[in-house]
């Protein structure tokens, strides 16, 4: 069976990136993986380590159950705050060879950061899967 890993944050719960896992499961059964980076934001004194960790594992828990409600087989975790980092983590402990493609869902160009550090070309030269870039609109998480 096709899996494919997901990695996204803020546009987690956009209608892109579902749309984008539902062409998927169209071509024929799979399951995707999300990974959810943690998000440092806010001055430096407004945020602890623990806290964003638990804003992660509570934004990724929350879509998961979003997406088993749509009948999309997701499993997830926590990754490292640099999307690429926290791909090539997940690719080291399951497997290079585990999943058919990456989809790197980003905000749109003008407000991304993972665009400004080009992450989808750099996930795709360093695990050689193609890479499926979605744009979502931004929502609240």
């Amino acid at each position: 069976m096709r899996r494919y890993l997901v990695v996204a944050h803020q546009t987690l719960g956009t209608p892109e990136l579902l749309d984008a896992m539902r062409d998927r499961l169209a071509e024929g059964p799979c399951t995707f993986h999300l990974v959810v980076p943690e998000l440092h934001q806010g001055s430096g004194a407004t945020w602890s380590e623990g806290q964003v960790k638990r804003d992660a594992a509570k934004h990724l828990e929350d879509a998961r159950l979003r997406f088993l409600a749509e009948g999309i087989p997701v499993t997830g975790e926590v990754g490292d705050a640099s999307p690429v980092d926290a791909v090539t983590s997940v690719l080291r402990e399951q497997g290079g060879d585990s999943f058919e493609a990456v989809i790197v869902s980003t905000l749109p160009q003008t407000v991304s950061k993972w665009l400004k550090l080009d992450a989808p070309s750099r996930i795709q030269r360093n695990t050689g899967l193609p890479v499926i870039h979605v744009v979502g609109t931004p929502v609240d998480a």
